[in-house]
């Protein structure tokens, strides 16, 4: 175990994170106050004082390894207090450990977001990629990346209505199965299929209430995520769709996505529906298409239903299908990823998310990690560059990008797509541009004011049970929300 203490509470996220990227798969500890820690591997004091924060790397037995101050005064702004908290134990830990992080000292799960406000105050590229490695020591080629993709952001963002517009996401928390990786709140069809139709009504009543809130805003973007929402039955996929177009103005909608992401919650009745109510771009998402990593992970489909559900989708006029995959998964190597990467490219999709492995705390992969041990395998700098060099190779370019905690490698996941096939929504959540309206079981609303920034966020419970019984106060949250604002601007 690494402990590190602090003598008062402040900014412990970010010193988690980064220890841990440092220390992958190594427990760490955060404590504050007088507690004396005994048993641990390393230990790291760090001091908040009236002008400085110091740093004391200690071994095992309490002796002194390592020591670096900042200063960092209680009249300074707390961005730039963290910010060099955040470069003291960075210089720390890498000097001891010799590392260097892709990322630098970025903890944060949009780093984006710092290239694309430095864009909009006037700043160069020159300008930006100074100051991301000078204060965060991102490496040449994530500052690069960073850069343009928000360049590419903001053209592609051109024609979104930023102040009188918003996005609306709807969630379908049901699965076939859950992935041995995933800690997401859903839950297998098959043990709550007799609850779908109440969740639909419920869901129902807060779509109707939300689209009664913003009709006098412009929608611009709709998704339906989930969990898997092709889980749901043919009828119900049309009975919901009918709702969302009876409820909202869809005329200016510029995308319209339905994850329908596991293979084996396609059918043709389902896409004909989806085709049928002019849904604009679907996933297809295979993860892998190794048989041998789908059966560990708990996929229960083939690779052969992935193939089969895409060149269906193609035959019914979907044009803008993405892909994802994940690379990190448990016993893969480079020969599994390269796999992977010529099967995909047969199927030519529109649009690819890469992700780096990210193992949370309520995943199965990290519960039963003891079962698991030895099948865990660790990103690399020679893996991603494979998918990228892929991406390119397939005509697609870097869109948007995003990154989580305890991430494989400390890397990232990026969506590439072609041209015209970028998904306008997977950007907006992540820059945090635009209001997302957002309906269902652990759903969360995010209303966004540009001037100055800021984000409130509305939250759903997140269980199926309890989000059917508690629909009423869910809307109440937002009806209080929403009554509050228009007061305040009347005033």
């Amino acid at each position: 175990m690494i402990a590190v203490q602090l003598n008062k509470r402040d900014f412990e996220y970010d010193i988690h994170s980064l220890v841990r990227a440092f220390y992958p798969g190594v427990e760490v500890s955060v404590f504050c106050g007088e507690n004396q820690i005994t048993d641990y591997s390393l230990k790291i004091d760090i001091i908040y004082g009236e002008e400085e924060i110091h740093a004391f790397l200690r071994s095992p037995e309490g002796r002194l390894i390592r020591a670096d101050g900042v200063e960092a005064g209680g009249s300074r702004q707390r961005k730039d207090r963290k910010n060099s908290l955040k470069s003291m134990l960075y210089r720390l830990l890498s000097d001891y450990t010799g590392q260097t992080l892709p990322w630098g000292n970025l903890t944060g799960i949009r780093p984006t977001k710092i290239p694309m406000a430095m864009l909009e105050e006037g700043m160069t590229n020159v300008q930006i990629a100074g100051y991301m490695r000078e204060t965060y020591y991102t490496s040449r080629e994530k500052t690069a990346l960073a850069i343009a993709i928000a360049n590419r952001e903001r053209k592609i963002l051109e024609n979104i209505h930023y102040e009188n517009g918003y996005s609306l996401y709807v969630g379908i928390p049901f699965c076939p199965s859950i992935c041995l990786y995933c800690s997401f709140s859903s839950s297998p069809i098959n043990v709550w299929r007799d609850k779908v139709d109440a969740y639909l009504d419920a869901l129902c009543r807060e779509i109707a209430f939300g689209a009664g809130e913003y009709r006098d805003r412009t929608l611009d973007t709709v998704y339906i995520g989930g969990g898997t929402p092709t889980t749901l039955e043919p009828e119900q996929l049309d009975r919901l769709l009918t709702a969302l177009e009876s409820f909202f103005d869809m005329k200016n909608v510029q995308e319209f996505t339905v994850e329908a992401g596991r293979p084996d919650s396609i059918t043709r009745e389902k896409l004909e529906v989806l085709a049928r109510h002019k849904v604009t771009r679907i996933s297809i998402n295979p993860q892998t298409m190794n048989q041998k990593t789908l059966e560990v992970i708990g996929r229960q489909h083939t690779v052969e239903q992935t193939r089969e559900a895409f060149l269906l989708a193609r035959s019914l006029g979907f044009d803008n299908i993405n892909m994802d995959l994940i690379v990190g998964l448990p016993g893969e190597n480079k020969e599994d990823v390269r796999y992977t990467l010529n099967r995909v490219g047969i199927l030519k999709p529109d649009s690819l998310t890469v992700h780096s492995l990210a193992i949370k705390r309520a995943a199965a992969l990290n519960i039963f990690k003891d079962k698991y041990k030895g099948l865990c395998s660790e990103n690399t700098d020679e893996l991603m560059d494979m998918t990228y060099d892929f991406a390119e190779s397939m005509g697609m370019k870097p869109y948007y990008l995003y990154r989580q905690k305890n991430m494989s490698g400390n890397f990232e996941n990026v969506g590439f797509a072609r041209e015209g096939a970028e998904g306008l929504y997977n950007i907006l959540i992540m820059e945090e541009k635009q209001t997302i309206l957002a309906a269902g079981a652990n759903a969360q609303t995010k209303i966004v004011y540009n001037s100055p920034p800021r984000v409130d966020r509305i939250e759903n419970v997140k269980s199926v049970d309890d989000y059917i019984r508690r629909t009423d106060e869910m809307i109440e949250r937002k009806r209080c929300y929403f009554n509050g604002k228009s007061k305040q601007q009347a005033d």
